[in-house]
């Protein structure tokens, strides 16, 4: 089997960091965010399955010329330039390259923040193809003063700044600009030049071949004893079960539980996808009872996530332990935890790679003495889609929309009470089947209703009623960092609304959330 090609991103605390890494996917080129402190040697010597075949240095706060700022260790540097490893600095690593080869930085007299425009005033393979002039996306206060004679400058802004070199005879290009953003004009052709170029990535990401590298290694991992999988019956669970599945067959017990505040029909609809379609070793729970118990009167949001959480911890801990063994035991757990949810849980200041307490069934590991196996914590969402449309899942099931760990809970906002969830999810169960109708689901990433703590007059039939208001959402998004609301045509809001209303009793009145992500979050919870 082909290595696949990796393009290592070493973080030195970009905001635009993951940013670097979904435009470099968006290619199916596979890379990798480390802290900039890496051991590099080690980290090339550990990727058996991936040929490195270029380093990006990200942008940062930090100012290189700052006495504890952070800088590439040199003998990283050399091993870099030695194994003839091209380098891309973006910004605060253009700076930090021009100062490991001897150059001067300083503080600019003119900062660049925002839109400028640069000229290209020389050939370069980096910006080959390109015209003359380009606009792109600035955000630095130090600036190149001076560099040694033999690197080339290849551009320069409108305000006579360095804005991006080249030492070709050691593969090492710079950038003061941001391509990865999308302000920047031809940002995609520059990141393409670089890969594919420069670079001479051919190997690309493959799920096909994920799917057999990442069997194999769980194999080995595995041996003769067992994994638990708690399968919820989201995007990354599902996908996660049905690859160990493959991988180990029975040694996989997936257990799913029903803590009542799931959507319309869910539980019963998961358990007899995975039993009838792929002969899983399911276990079913039904613990609405003690969950709706515990989550009586609770009113803040906080509370709400720590109790489902340790509620959801005790009642897969207890089944676990019912669980019999011919041979070997109950050694593994596996989660679904994205590529997302390790990158913000990595420090660009040390190599802490610790995933967040609360991703999945967090603490649940240590507590159950369980080893962690996360087949997707290199990938991010859409590439998890990509490898269970391979695995065989249905395109219902892949392209299904996020939903909360909590569930209904935090789209309810007061406490929760079993009419209240019903009222939620016969408006969600209608949103969803019209957005399906109307065939506008899989333009969009994410939509819902939230119950609101607020109830207003209306009129039905002649009759004053005094019912609930829904706030319904739906946002568009790449991978849920940022997002914005959905445009509707009046004629489908029309009908969802006089459907809603007409048939959920309860309900009087709705209302769209247009607000975008930042500022607001796409949950309400």
């Amino acid at each position: 089997m082909k290595k696949t090609d990796l393009i290592l991103i070493l973080d030195f605390g970009s905001q635009y960091s993951q940013l670097i890494a979904r435009r470099i996917r968006e290619l199916n080129v596979y890379s990798e965010i480390q802290p900039y402190n890496i051991d590099i040697k080690k980290f090339i010597t550990s990727k058996k399955n991936y040929n490195i075949k270029g380093i990006i240095l990200s942008g940062g706060p930090s100012s290189v010329i700052a006495k504890n700022s952070h800088k590439l260790p040199k003998d990283d540097f050399n091993l870099l330039i030695e194994q003839n490893i091209p380098i891309l600095g973006i910004c605060y690593g253009l700076q930090l390259l021009a100062y490991l080869y001897g150059g001067k930085i300083h503080k600019a007299k003119v900062r660049e923040y925002g839109h400028t425009v640069i000229s290209i005033d020389k050939k370069s393979d980096l910006l080959t193809g390109l015209k003359n002039k380009l606009n792109v996306w600035m955000s630095h206060g130090d600036s190149i003063q001076s560099l040694p004679d033999f690197i080339k400058v290849t551009s320069v802004s409108k305000n006579k700044t360095l804005s991006s070199f080249e030492y070709k005879k050691e593969n090492v290009y710079g950038l003061q600009f941001h391509p990865e953003v999308n302000h920047t004009e031809c940002g995609t052709q520059i990141i393409k030049n670089f890969l594919f170029r420069i670079c001479k990535v051919r190997n690309l990401f493959k799920p096909s071949s994920f799917i057999e590298s990442k069997t194999n290694e769980i194999r080995q991992k595995v041996g003769k004893d067992y994994v638990l999988c708690a399968l919820s019956g989201g995007v990354d669970s599902s996908v996660a079960a049905i690859l160990l599945q493959r991988a180990i067959g029975k040694q996989l017990v997936c257990i799913h539980i029903d803590n009542g505040l799931m959507r319309k029909d869910e539980s019963k609809k998961v358990v007899e996808l995975f039993r009838k379609n792929f002969n899983l070793n399911l276990i079913f729970i039904d613990a609405s009872n003690a969950f709706l118990t515990k989550l009586k009167n609770v009113f803040d949001p906080e509370e709400k996530r720590k109790i489902i959480g340790n509620t959801f911890i005790k009642v897969f801990e207890r089944e676990a332990k019912r669980i019999k063994i011919k041979k070997g035991k109950i050694k593994f757990l596996v989660q679904g935890t994205l590529y997302p949810d390790v990158i913000e849980s990595v420090s660009f200041k040390g190599p802490s790679a610790t995933i967040k307490s609360h991703h999945n069934v967090g603490g649940l590991p240590e507590k159950m003495n369980l080893e962690l196996i996360e087949p997707f914590r290199e990938l991010f969402k859409d590439e998890v889609r990509k490898i269970g449309i391979e695995l065989g899942l249905p395109d219902y099931l892949i392209k299904r929309h996020p939903f909360p760990g909590p569930g209904l809970a935090v789209r309810i906002i007061s406490n929760v009470t079993k009419e209240k969830l019903r009222i939620l999810r016969e408006v969600d169960d209608i949103y969803i089947n019209e957005l399906q109708n109307y065939k506008l689901y899989d333009n969009i990433w994410q939509a819902f209703a939230v119950l609101l703590p607020i109830q207003t007059v209306g009129v039905m039939g002649d009759m004053r009623s005094y019912e609930n208001v829904i706030a319904l959402r739906a946002v568009t998004s790449k991978d849920g960092m940022t997002a914005d609301f959905y445009q509707f045509k009046k004629e489908f809001l029309t009908v969802l609304s006089n459907k809603i209303i007409n048939n959920v009793r309860g309900v009087n009145r709705l209302v769209y959330d247009i607000s975008s992500k930042p500022p607001s979050t796409i949950e309400w919870e």
